[in-house]
């Protein structure tokens, strides 16, 4: 299974960047992250539609897309991770889309496969990189069976 997260703002040096890397390089999976960045200064609704354009452009011919919003599904760490197993052994590819600060485009929404939420607080959409990278690794633990999680 290949993993591909696109997402908009550049990561710089820093707490951020460092729990995003930590995450990562212990993820068994393929993966790829792709940053996005629109600088032109544009109305929040015009923003969200140029990102959702970008973000778009970095997935994969054929991946699976889930598209992370405060507004989608909330999964306890075991079904994330059986919901990323039958993904796998289905073949599939995944893309996970992170928007900017203003949430995801309405094109993003309608290309979304599956639309997961990391709880209903509003996370900074560079924090949430390294939340999810620690999810996908705690769901890559689950299904070897290592004690990393505990329930």
């Amino acid at each position: 299974m290949r993993l591909v997260i696109a997402a908009v703002g550049r990561a710089k040096p820093g707490p951020h960047l460092e729990l995003q890397r930590f995450y990562a390089e212990r993820l068994a999976w393929d993966l790829a992250i792709a940053e996005v960045e629109e600088r032109r200064k544009l109305a929040a609704a015009e923003r969200r539609e140029r990102e959702a354009e970008l973000l778009l452009g970095k997935i994969p011919e054929r991946a699976f897309v889930i598209a992370l919003d405060e507004r989608g599904s909330v999964l306890g760490s075991a079904a994330f991770a059986q919901k990323l197993a039958r993904w796998r052994d289905g073949g599939m590819d995944l893309a996970f889309l992170i928007g900017g600060a203003d949430g995801h485009g309405e094109a993003v929404r309608r290309r979304a496969d599956f639309t997961l939420s990391l709880g209903p607080m509003t996370w900074p959409h560079l924090l949430v990189r390294g939340m999810l990278l620690e999810q996908l690794y705690r769901a890559q633990q689950i299904l070897a069976g290592h004690p990393y999680h505990r329930e």
